[in-house]
């Protein structure tokens, strides 16, 4: 390091940084804010109902962390990658590393410390199965990144299969077994919310407006409604199947069956509400949904409470 603790910002920038400057931006471009996603790791045993059995919870948290930290690891490697064509962006050149804030150097090596350190706590910590999953989560970040972001569909497929590790990953972590079901909408449900982002992404009439995305132009707006709309359809009917038909979780509600069934209303009203943001190109932004949609938030909560009281009460 060069004296006095300083830092050179970037190739582009001759402005130095303190090294406890860089602290700040640093916790910045982890995207603490994407984290929520990380909370699907705590799905699977909650519906199971073992959440709190054992060291079941416990076990839930490690998984949080080690996908947090992988998952933030990936985040800071794709601005590297992005750096460029983050500068030239309106809002994106406002990130840490394309604002100079976080030195290529640092924000490389906070990176692999990220990835690695999350693929060594949730192998070690928790099981060897969770281990397996964070790694087919780095082969397919890597993946992605380096050239399947370019392939149109495929990438649709790389950006929601994020999700459905961290839903199975939950699972492998706390030893619960997933239904079909539970996959299912897990699965369409991630497509539904990455066809909304890529929707809102999409240039206006004139051209104007959209993402700097390449593989954006290999699609149309009128595509992109059909997967949302087909995609919303088929997690609504995967997950009426999953609250009426899956007898090993009814089993577990001793009698209360009803309230798991009655499920079913928060999640259509909201999935209902999601489609119609998604569909007027609001879903530039999800995680912005899900920290400021108020409807959203009630629908949340009416599903989490009928949840607890069918599988704990």
């Amino acid at each position: 390091m060069p004296p006095g603790g300083r830092l050179p910002v970037g190739p582009s920038s001759g402005r130095p940084v303190a090294a406890h400057a860089m602290i700040g931006p640093a916790i910045k471009a982890m995207r603490p804010r994407q984290w929520l996603k990380n909370v699907l790791v705590f799905v699977a045993p909650a519906a199971a109902g073992t959440l709190l059995h054992g060291s079941i919870f416990a076990k839930a948290c490690l998984a949080f962390v080690a996908f947090s930290m992988t998952a933030s690891g990936f985040y800071i490697f794709n601005d590297i990658r992005d750096l460029e064509s983050d500068r030239a962006h309106v809002r994106k050149r406002r990130r840490p590393i394309a604002a100079g804030l976080l030195p290529i150097p640092v924000a490389a090596a906070l990176s692999l410390l990220l990835v690695l350190g999350g693929l060594t706590l949730g192998a070690l910590a928790t099981t060897w199965q969770f281990g397996l999953i964070l790694i087919a989560y780095v082969v397919i970040n890597v993946a992605y990144s380096i050239r399947l972001k370019q392939e149109p569909v495929v990438e649709l497929a790389c950006v929601a299969s994020g999700f459905l590790l961290r839903a199975i990953g939950g699972g492998a972590a706390t030893g619960t077994k997933l239904s079909v079901w539970f996959i299912a909408v897990i699965s369409f449900g991630a497509l539904f919310i990455v066809t909304g982002k890529r929707l809102a992404e999409m240039p206006n009439e004139d051209g104007n407006g959209g993402e700097r995305r390449a593989v954006l132009a290999q699609y149309t707006k009128r595509f992109l409604e059909s997967v949302l709309t087909i995609s919303a359809t088929i997690t609504i009917t995967a997950y009426c199947l999953w609250a009426f038909g899956d007898t090993g979780l009814l089993a577990r509600t001793h009698g209360r069956e009803v309230y798991i069934q009655l499920t079913v209303v928060p999640i259509v009203i909201g999935a209902l509400h999601m489609l119609r943001r998604l569909d007027r190109g609001e879903g530039g932004a999800p995680e912005d949904l899900a920290y400021g949609d108020r409807l959203l938030q009630i629908m949340g909560l009416a599903w989490l409470a009928l949840i607890l009281i069918g599988v704990y009460a």
